[in-house]
């Protein structure tokens, strides 16, 4: 599912305008001014009972090895976004 057909839905499961609809994804999850991009920026943890939560992970930098030539090489440290997926979930996938 794309950004376009999450909008479709859930202007048409909660009865809204496609702009309405489209506002509200955006909200949430707009790289540069959503919610939960905003939230992980700033170090926060967003759960959602049942659902999963977001977080930042950080790696550290480490050495590793180009694939193609087999030499070293330095991977610098990052901070990741990860989801992980709740209980209710989970149970609703079979997982």
């Amino acid at each position: 599912m794309n950004k376009a057909e999450l909008v479709a839905k859930l202007s048409d499961r909660a009865n809204l305008p496609r702009t309405e609809a489209t506002k509200v994804v955006d909200a949430l999850f707009s790289v540069e001014n959503g919610i939960i991009a905003e939230a992980l920026r700033g170090g926060e943890k967003i759960t959602i009972t049942g659902f999963g939560s977001f977080e930042t992970k950080k790696r550290e930098a480490r050495t590793g090895r180009n694939p193609r030539t087999g030499k070293e090489i330095q991977i610098a440290a990052s901070t990741n976004a990860a989801f992980r997926a709740g209980k209710g979930l989970k149970d609703r996938l079979g997982a």
